[in-house]
């Protein structure tokens, strides 16, 4: 990866029901856990314009895309986890 992912996409991305999370992390990595188990995938990611490609570390891409603030990606509907004060 040549730069360093925006800002607005780094940090924790959740289902509605919160069974999968997908932390985008800053050196453009991420980690996603999917029920109880922590790490199920792990990769590398890019972010160009409002795409994002994954490629994961078993071998496998996919993509996703950035709409009104909500990640798309593989059918699925990601949301920022907000912080809690």
């Amino acid at each position: 990866m040549t730069n360093a992912p925006p800002a607005s996409v780094v940090g924790m991305w959740v289902t509605a029901d919160g069974y999968i999370r997908q932390q985008l992390l800053p050196d453009g990595r991420y980690d996603e856990a999917r029920g109880r188990k922590a790490s199920a995938y792990q990769g590398r990611y890019e972010v160009v314009g409002s795409r994002i490609q994954y490629w994961d570390d078993t071998g496998f891409e996919a993509d996703g895309e950035f709409i009104d603030g909500v990640l798309h990606h593989v059918g699925m509907q990601f949301y920022r986890e907000k912080k809690e004060d």
